[in-house]
């Protein structure tokens, strides 16, 4: 078999046709979902970037291998030589591994993704943000390099020349399946710089949308995701790859015009709420997963890994995972249910924020930053400010009848809360809680001296 792993960069719940946008056409994503499955309530571990690629390629939560955050191009850490992520594991059973797209993972070469498993890579070492123009305020960012590999192919210096990069990454992949399809196994990880602000669909996509240049972009990665399943079903592959689609955290909704949209879900990316860290997730194999499946249990990227790795018949890593395997899910059995008793989200420095079990979810005392009910729109790409919200006492809510996250419901089931405050107490011991309360399974993070 064959895997193709398609990752946007703040996507959000309700950006695609299938999860509820009605001004975005997006034909090929809803394709996936029409002739293979679509999970309803399926998460990353950390509502930002850099820690949301750390537990969708390790298996982990990123708590657990170090990384959290978004790193910077001052950042002098990355991922472990220690951990085997995913393209590492799928080698060991001679597959081919192509990334294209962000990375995030550490720029400096030490954790470039060819020295972690991957054969080749084209694309950004970080966010598209992080550059002298950065959207908010200029910042003293190095320039922004276009990498081949370990080497700088071009300085992206402007708009016009950003615009090419979800083309130039769907070039180079589907350049990667012509190259391998029926030759050998192939893993082809496409992780989409869009649409990470600052935006900029290509040329040809420019006011094609109805949702004005946020639109725009998300129309052009819909595109890219058909120029890839073309590739597969011309080169005969097409019943041979499991492919999958998702992103890494919500919307930034500071944003506005220039941000998506979390649909019925609250708040957006750099949350704990579901608005922050529920994404779209849609797969399709043909003659394994059943055609126009909805799955309603929870399951998160950290589960991807050891799936992959029982349908390949891949050993896993010697480091623990905190993934299971979710094939019955995935392969579209509405009868399944998740093997997790809970799902943990982390953010800021390590600190526990929510815990889902089942139907219920408990969002712990914290800060969060919030646009407050009657936030003012920002327009043209430049962000409004956030304000700081409070939550003073856990809060249960049940997902299934209010998705909103409006009904406190912590007095009517204190068995219920109780239980998922024992599971929080459980993820402290093992994975930590904040900078003062280290967690007995942490591993080192990657890190060059200086």
């Amino acid at each position: 078999m064959n895997i193709v792993l398609i990752f946007a960069d703040d996507l959000a719940y309700a950006d695609v046709g299938c999860f509820g946008a009605k001004d975005i056409r997006t034909p090929h994503i809803d394709s996936l979902a029409r002739d293979g499955v679509r999970f309803t309530d399926f998460y990353v571990a950390q509502p930002v970037c850099s820690a949301s690629r750390a537990a969708l390629l390790s298996g982990c939560y990123s708590g657990r291998v170090g990384i959290q955050g978004a790193l910077g191009p001052a950042s002098k850490i990355g991922i472990s030589a220690d951990e085997t992520i995913l393209p590492q594991v799928l080698k060991a059973k001679g597959f081919a591994t192509g990334a294209v797209g962000k990375w995030h993972l550490g720029h400096l070469p030490e954790f470039n993704p060819t020295r972690h498993g991957f054969d080749e890579w084209l694309g950004l070492p970080y966010s598209n943000d992080m550059w002298p123009n950065h959207p908010d305020t200029p910042r003293a960012y190095p320039p922004l390099q276009l990498m081949d590999g370990e080497k700088p192919v071009e300085t992206i210096l402007n708009l016009e020349q950003m615009g090419t990069l979800t083309q130039r990454y769907t070039d180079r992949a589907v350049g990667f399946i012509e190259k391998h399809a029926g030759k050998r196994p192939f893993f082809l990880y496409v992780a989409h710089s869009m649409p990470h602000v600052p935006l900029a669909p290509g040329k040809k996509w420019q006011g094609r949308s109805q949702r004005g240049t946020f639109g725009d972009v998300i129309e052009e990665l819909d595109d890219s995701v058909g120029q890839v399943l073309a590739a597969l079903k011309r080169t005969g592959v097409e019943r041979e790859t499991l492919v999958i689609f998702t992103s890494d955290n919500g919307p930034w909704l500071s944003y506005g015009e220039h941000a998506g949209s979390a649909g019925p879900l609250r708040e957006g990316k750099g949350t704990c709420w579901d608005g922050g860290v529920r994404e779209p997730f849609v797969a399709r194999w043909p003659g394994h997963i059943r055609p126009c499946s909805v799955i309603t249990e929870p399951a998160m990227t950290i589960d991807l890994l050891p799936t992959i790795a029982k349908l390949t018949g891949a050993p896993l890593p010697k480091n623990k995972l905190d993934g299971k395997d979710i094939w019955p899910l995935l392969s579209g059995d509405t009868r399944a249910k998740s093997p997790q008793e809970a799902y943990f989200f982390y953010y800021n420095t390590n600190e526990l924020q929510a815990v889902r079990s089942g139907r219920w979810k408990v969002m712990l005392p914290q800060s969060y930053r919030s646009l407050g009910p009657y936030p003012e729109t920002a327009r043209g790409g430049k962000p409004v400010t956030y304000k700081m919200a409070k939550i003073t006492r856990p809060l249960l809510f049940d997902l299934v009848a209010d998705p909103g996250e409006t009904t406190d419901l912590a007095a009517q089931h204190p068995e219920i809360l109780k239980r998922l405050l024992a599971l929080a107490e459980q993820a402290r011991e093992e994975l930590g809680d904040g900078p003062n309360r280290i967690g007995k399974g942490i591993r080192p993070v990657g890190r060059v001296p200086g």
